[in-house]
């Protein structure tokens, strides 16, 4: 398994069976990824179509884990994992080196920091490969929480993102 360790946070990149399983077998998944998911699975933006789309890109291209979705857990005082959001890629870098990054944090977690900590893990972890130049991450204008996040985490503002009604955000390799 692919990890990436914070203070509070353990962040583990989905499986092409972790996928699979978030469709259909919650205990399974819960299983694989040793933590418990919420009742109220999954975050916000995310929806069964989006689970999909992770599913299908996995399996087609198993080798890409890490480039796709990462389950951010809290580390809980009794040592367990509780899910509390996701985070990732879609895929690993084009060709110009530019990797889009997404999130989401359960309603119930927000406020709290853990976008950026995980955030900033992932950051972290994708400006390793030298293929990864800029890290790019579109918003809606109205998601004003969703924008201090990027901006924290040293996101620049750009201008309208690729897709309709988004905003896009640039952050730069050092």
């Amino acid at each position: 398994m692919l990890i990436l360790e914070t203070e509070r946070l353990t962040i583990i990149a989905a499986t092409p069976e972790m996928a699979d399983s978030e469709l259909s077998d919650r205990n399974k998944l819960e299983s694989l990824v040793g933590a418990k998911f919420p009742l109220n699975w999954p975050p916000p933006l995310n929806d069964e179509n989006s689970m999909k789309w992770f599913r299908d890109y996995l399996n087609s291209n198993p080798d890409e884990v890490g480039w796709v979705v990462w389950y951010i857990c809290q580390k809980m005082p009794d040592k367990t994992l509780h899910v509390i959001g996701s985070c990732g890629f879609k895929g690993k870098a084009d060709e110009n080196g530019v990797l889009e990054i997404g999130y989401s944090i359960m309603e119930d977690q927000q406020k709290n920091g853990y976008a950026p900590e995980a955030i900033r893990a992932l950051i972290n972890w994708a400006f390793k490969n030298n293929d990864v130049k800029i890290i790019v991450a579109q918003t809606f204008p109205e998601l004003i929480p969703s924008q201090k996040v990027l901006e924290k985490c040293g996101f620049k503002f750009t201008g309208n993102g690729y897709e309709d009604g988004t905003i896009l955000y640039e952050l730069m390799k050092a």
